[in-house]
This record gives C-alpha cells, structure tokens and sequence, in this order.
C-alpha cells in the first residue's frame, strides 16, 4: 500500500534514501521531461535554493521504498518561489506571508506510477494526504506559482483557487500565482474524484526507524510517454 510521508527537519536523516530518490525524479521530470531550461542539475539531481532545512517534503512510498510522487512545501515567511522569482505574479491581491500560512511546490508522479487514460491513483494519494497534513498543522492556505490550468483543475476538487494576478508567458508556458484552501470539503471532495478511501498519510507512531535501500536503477524505472503531473515552473 503506497502512503504518504511528511518529512521535515525532525526525520530527515531518517529518509536520506527515499529523498535522494525525489531529488533524482525532480531532475528526470522537470528537466529531462518537461525541458526547464532554468534548472540546474548537481550529480544528477535537481535542487533549487528553496531546498532547505525548513522545507518540508510529502512523498508517497510503496512498500518496497519506491517514491511513487511527493510535492514539497515552504514556510512563506522565509524565501519561496512566489517571493523570491514571481512576485509579479501578484501583483494585483498581493500575497499573504503568516507562520500558518505554506507555499505548495514540485507536485509530481514517478513515470512509473503514471496510468494512461486514467486519473493517477499515486496523484490523488499525495493531493489527498497534503489536504490531510494541512488540516492536522492548521494550514488554512496555500500559495502557489503554477501553469494556468492547474485552476480549473483544483477548482474541481473543491480547493476554491483564488488568483493572485494575471497570467503571464514563461519559457514557452502560461503560468499564474494563486492561493487554494485547505479544508475538510476539499479532501471528502479530492478522496472522491481520485477513489481513495480513508487516510494517506502514514501515521507518526508508524514511520520507519531505518530508510529502505531499493535499487536506484528500480526506482527510476519509468513509463515514457505519458504526460507528467506537474507544478510549478521552476525558478529563473
């Protein structure tokens, strides 16, 4: 059973193996899929300067250790992409920065994970378990930088966008700054849409002592062709 893992400054050495799996799909998805000419890539993995010691990361793991999809989130009083790279993103509402208030950043699903023709089962375990994260830490909102559809997207799981500005031409995409709520209606509504039933995320008391060790070669195993489940369109 895949579920969903919140890793942050108290666990990371705890989930050294499955972060440097995330840093390699970033690097596979982001650049060698989706063609971000802005990132930049260190022995094959992609990082940015928002990976830091207060981010925090969501990854879905199956039982063997694989990453399946993760997203990651910022604290948005400290440097984030909205405030550091897109500002004019928002220029028309402004955006809020308060401690109960996140930045949502890199959602994607592992190639291998991808269903053709079919909503991403790996896709709603980590929108669904984000919703839940946010609820448990009294995260009312987040903000995002994302492409434009992404909008109507999350509209229809009940996460009431909100945009920030108007949307602007970048490397080829049309992107747009916008806030999304987290509440209960939202994760009945995403849990619905995506067929996943009860909890994803793994619960405290159950996180692993020790970090799996699966082959690197296995992890990134993919299924090219089908279109990646992205967001956020990296920084310049």
């Amino acid at each position: 059973m895949i579920r969903l893992h919140v890793i942050d400054r108290s666990n990371r050495d705890v989930y050294e193996d499955a972060l440097d799996q995330h840093f390699l799909l970033r690097k596979q998805i982001y650049m060698d899929e989706q063609g971000w000419r802005a990132l930049r890539a260190v022995d094959g993995r992609e990082r940015d300067q928002f990976d830091t010691e207060d981010s925090v990361y969501l990854l879905a793991l199956d039982p063997e250790g694989q990453v399946a999809g993760g997203t990651r989130l910022l604290p948005s009083q400290g440097p984030t992409l909205l405030s550091e790279v897109f500002p004019h993103l928002a220029e028309t509402r402004g955006f809020t920065r308060a401690p109960e208030i996140w930045e949502w950043t890199r959602f994607f699903v592992a190639p291998r994970f991808r269903e053709d023709g079919r909503l991403s089962r790996v896709a709603g375990i980590v929108a669904a378990g984000m919703i839940e994260h946010c609820l448990a830490r009294g995260i009312p909102r987040l903000n995002a930088v994302g492409e434009t559809y992404w909008v109507p997207k999350v509209a229809e799981l009940g996460w009431r966008p909100r945009p920030l500005g108007l949307p602007l031409a970048h490397d080829g995409l049309s992107i747009c700054a916008f806030t999304v709520e987290m509440t209960p209606e939202a994760l009945h509504t995403t849990r619905t849409v995506y067929g996943v039933e009860g909890s994803c995320l793994l619960p405290v008391a159950a996180r692993p002592r020790h970090a799996p060790r699966p082959d690197l070669t296995a992890r990134l195993a993919g299924a090219p062709g089908r279109r990646p489940i992205t967001l956020d369109p990296g920084p310049t």
